[in-house]
């Protein structure tokens, strides 16, 4: 006998872009909160029942059935428990679905209709409470006879399935799991170190039975537990057709939620199709982790009514992975955030991050923007992360200290990585870049050289001081008009034809989506506090950033890229 099936054949969202898929194929929807994720899994469920449902953010759905009607009715005969109610019109129940032999048979005929009550043995949707409700015991049946009607019985009868999944289970949480098989009405399962059979003894023996009953219960465990195992059982054991996993990384740790999604990548079977809705990058890293070609990713970002859909390229999630500094940092938290905003360093990620807090948390009824800040370690890997989240769709701005300005690149590279062309900016940047240097440093060589050795001279200890360092680094900035310019910012710039073209570029650079900080650096923000970096942050942080004056300038910056987000 041939196994019939159902699956989603394409999908047309709210954005009335369509996207097809296969029988095999793991689709992860990812996205801002309230963007449509889960909203998504319901809708195609909803769709496959009744086409005429209506829906906001999967319009329309198409389904592939394979198998006639025959293979049909032989199928719900073996996997499903038949009633004796009625003989000549027998109802087949299954996993919470149950419907009529003639019920059947009109639903899987009628392409137009949806499968109807048919759907649920096709198409299960594993909700938080239904996936919790699979690690509680199953009742007892003769498994020569009786039909599967819950995930244990699949471990139950088949041994190779039961130790598959404690394998797995002993991945995540260091135990071994095992199936009760003489417990009485019900069939519980076990979480522990796995009893030993000693010689002469089987799984039914009172001594095994004793050894095992020490172990504690599945379903009296937390809710970790019980969720990983419901995924588990109903993604890779039960066979369902399709799977729709809501939030598969619930109660789980971050290690367990990679574990997770690299187990659901490499053990699926061939022909098992996952719908899956996740906020989680560590369950997105263990898909990219098994590296494969079954998953696709699709982020949703909502725009009023609308829910946008963009399928994210395979290579440009691969060249993320490839990348050492990518891969390890926070950049695919960006997928589930309305904008990233760049810095160059933590620092300043820090200082903007409070500003922008400060600023929503007031009285002004305005909603925190869903905005995520993330650094790159200095200006040039600045066109590296800009690329990269742009080819995860997610938008973004990017905040450079005023010295941007200093070279073509990674100026160009910036503005390039942001969908600019360099020659709308080029005029302008040549007019400000030849400025700055015609423009006289405070020393001169001789008197940095002076300078300089004054400071060497006067340094003691076999580690070198950190106020000599501080001071040397003084005198180098007086030495280069670039870094009075970083210090100073744009009113280090003549006045005239060369202001003109910064205010130009400034304005090009912000349509963009690249702000230059026109007060040279973070800390000329706030002058009246010395340090730099990360102390400085520290120092400011305990001012009152919402009203204090000198912070002005700050807000109304931070304001700036926070807009339409």
């Amino acid at each position: 006998m041939n196994t019939p099936s159902v699956w989603i054949e394409s999908a047309k969202f709210s954005d009335n872009s369509v996207v097809e898929f296969s029988d095999r194929e793991i689709v992860v929807f990812v996205g801002p909160n309230n963007s449509g994720k889960s909203a998504s899994l319901k809708d195609i469920l909803n769709k496959v029942q009744d086409p005429l449902t209506k829906s906001n953010v999967v319009k329309e759905i198409s389904i592939k059935r394979e198998g006639d009607l025959n293979e049909l009715l032989s199928w719900l005969k073996v996997v499903s428990k038949e009633s004796e109610d009625d003989p000549s019109n027998p109802a087949y129940s299954r996993l919470g679905g149950r419907v009529h032999v003639s019920q059947a048979r009109a639903f899987w005929d009628a392409n137009q209709a949806g499968l109807q009550k048919l759907a649920s043995f096709f198409i299960y949707h594993l909700s938080t409470e239904s996936r919790l409700q699979a690690a509680d015991p199953a009742p007892i049946i003769s498994l020569t006879n009786d039909p599967l009607t819950h995930p244990i019985h699949y471990l139950q009868k088949y041994d190779n399935k039961e130790h598959i999944v404690s394998k797995y289970f002993n991945k995540a949480f260091g135990l071994d799991l095992i199936v009760h098989r003489n417990a009485g009405k019900d069939v519980p399962l076990y979480c522990g170190v796995r009893p030993v059979l000693k010689e002469g003894e089987d799984r039914v023996s009172i001594g095994y039975i004793e050894g095992l009953e020490k172990l504690s219960t599945l379903h009296t465990q937390g809710d970790g537990m019980r969720s990983f195992v419901g995924v588990i059982l109903h993604s890779l054991v039960v066979d369902h057709s399709t799977v729709l996993i809501d939030e598969p990384e619930a109660f789980l740790h971050p290690p367990q939620a990679r574990l997770l999604g690299k187990m659901l990548v490499e053990n699926a079977p061939d022909k098992r199709q996952l719908f899956i809705s996740t906020h989680s990058s560590d369950f997105i890293k263990g898909l990219l982790d098994a590296e494969t070609d079954r998953v696709k990713i699709l982020r949703i970002q909502r725009d009023g009514t609308v829910n946008h859909i963009k399928e994210l390229n395979d290579s440009g999630i691969k060249s993320i992975w490839a990348d050492p500094l990518l891969r390890y940092s926070n950049i695919l938290d960006g997928l589930f955030h309305k904008k990233v905003v760049i810095c160059e360093s933590d620092s300043d990620c820090r200082f903007y991050a409070a500003v922008m807090d400060a600023i929503f948390s007031g009285d002004s009824g305005d909603t925190k923007p869903d905005i995520m800040f993330t650094h790159c370690g200095g200006k040039d890997r600045l066109p590296v992360v800009i690329h990269a989240l742009s080819k995860l769709g997610v938008p973004v701005a990017v905040v450079a200290d005023f010295d941007v300005l200093n070279k073509e690149n990674p100026l160009r590279k910036i503005y390039e990585s942001l969908d600019g062309e360099w020659n709308e900016i080029s005029t302008d940047w040549n007019r400000i870049k030849k400025a700055v240097e015609q423009k006289k440093a405070e020393l001169s060589t001789d008197e940095v050289k002076k300078d300089i050795t004054i400071i060497l001279e006067s340094s003691e200890g076999s580690i070198f001081p950190a106020a000599s360092r501080s001071n040397i680094n003084k005198v180098l900035k007086q030495s280069s008009p670039w870094a009075i310019a970083k210090s100073v910012g744009k009113s280090y710039i003549p006045s005239g034809d060369s202001t003109q073209s910064y205010d130009q570029l400034n304005t090009k650079l912000k349509s963009k989506g690249l702000y230059v900080v026109e007060y040279g650096e973070l800390e000329g923000f706030v002058r009246s506090v010395g340090n730099h970096g990360p102390k400085w942050v520290n120092d400011v942080l305990s001012k009152d950033l919402l009203s204090d004056p000198e912070l002005s300038n700050a807000r109304d910056f931070v304001k700036e890229f926070c807009e339409g987000s």
